[in-house]
């Protein structure tokens, strides 16, 4: 009986903004709640206009939002936890990781006024500026910012913090931090949580580093594909790899044991003659044929041939050829490893 006596005071204005607000929420499957604290308008109504296409923007008092959102389902009345200072709500039907992505993308450089406490540390770098020489080294030099002259122009002389992070920034290091283009802010909506498909993200949820996901993925793929090749476990993606090994292997087993098979027994021969011709060395001329002789002759005219160590390189090589060709598609594979 109070809450409807309590409600029959509301002005009819602020009941259609309700209403309103309640109609969008079921209207799209994203809704967040966003900061616009200290935003210009300027800015706003820019950053409005550029997401339009993705984005609803609707701005209203907390006490309405707050009433909008407890007369909704039980799930969406959490939202209201994100409610701080100036809040805006956003309405969209991407999904959260992609609206955050595109609130983030949409934030623009902005320099930082004196009083403001510093969002991260400030750091003026070496280098040198377009200033002639003047008092602007003095002016410089108050606010904390080593400067000097160099050849004719005003330089930093060395890579300075000049202001951590909460910290107040002077009037003074404002205004030359702003004439050095240096923008500590970032001017933006500030997505504070939202609510999609019954569940609540937070913004830390959603604030994903993609660069990193890929790289993990791309390293659980080949961690994978070597363990399946070590472990001789046969896929679409290793079979090629499993057979080149095997034959490599089986080769080489051939060679070392002198297994008469077609396969090896160039190899085998070539091994033959080699030691032969060491050993033809290691005896007196006279013990040889005029045949031998002549190949000594034609050995010693050129650079001598190691065949066994280049046996065994040429098939290191033709698996990491194999390996690499089958890698290209680990990724792809990576389902039919574990079924």
């Amino acid at each position: 009986m109070d809450a409807e006596h309590h409600s029959m005071h509301i002005p009819q204005q602020k009941k259609d903004e309700i209403k309103d607000i309640k109609a969008k929420i079921g209207q799209y499957s994203v809704v967040g709640l966003v900061g616009i604290h200290g935003m210009p308008s300027k800015q706003f109504q820019q950053m409005r206009s550029s997401i339009r296409d993705s984005v609803l923007i609707k701005v209203s008092k907390n006490s309405l939002i707050t009433r909008a959102l407890n007369e909704c389902s039980e799930d969406i009345k959490s939202l209201e936890n994100y409610l701080d200072h100036e809040t805006g709500l956003v309405f969209s039907n991407d999904n959260s990781f992609k609206l955050f992505r595109l609130l983030e993308s949409s934030k623009t450089p902005a320099p930082i006024k004196g009083g403001m406490k510093a969002p991260n540390d400030i750091t003026v770098e070496k280098r040198p500026t377009d200033f002639p020489p003047g008092p602007i080294i003095g002016e410089l030099q108050s606010a904390g910012i080593p400067a000097a002259i160099e050849g004719g122009k005003v330089v930093i002389r060395e890579t300075k913090v000049v202001a951590k992070k909460g910290e107040v920034v002077s009037q003074n290091l404002a205004a030359m931090l702003t004439r050095l283009e240096i923008f500590p802010l970032e001017l933006g909506l500030v997505l504070r949580g939202t609510f999609e498909d019954g569940m609540l993200f937070d913004a830390s949820t959603l604030a994903i580093d993609e660069g990193k996901i890929s790289l993990d993925f791309t390293t659980a793929a080949s961690q994978a594909f070597n363990l399946a090749v070590n472990s001789a476990y046969p896929t679409r993606t290793t079979i090629q790899a499993l057979l080149a090994k095997a034959a490599s292997e089986s080769r080489n087993l051939a060679v070392n044991a002198v297994i008469y098979e077609p396969g090896v027994m160039d190899i085998l021969l070539s091994k033959a003659q080699g030691h032969v011709m060491v050993l033809a060395g290691l005896v007196s001329d006279e013990a040889l044929d005029d045949d031998l002789k002549a190949k000594m002759g034609a050995q010693a005219a050129v650079s001598p041939v190691v065949v066994e160590p280049e046996e065994e390189e040429t098939a290191e090589k033709e698996e990491e050829a194999a390996e690499e060709e089958t890698e290209e598609t680990a990724a792809e594979g990576l389902g039919a490893l574990f079924g």
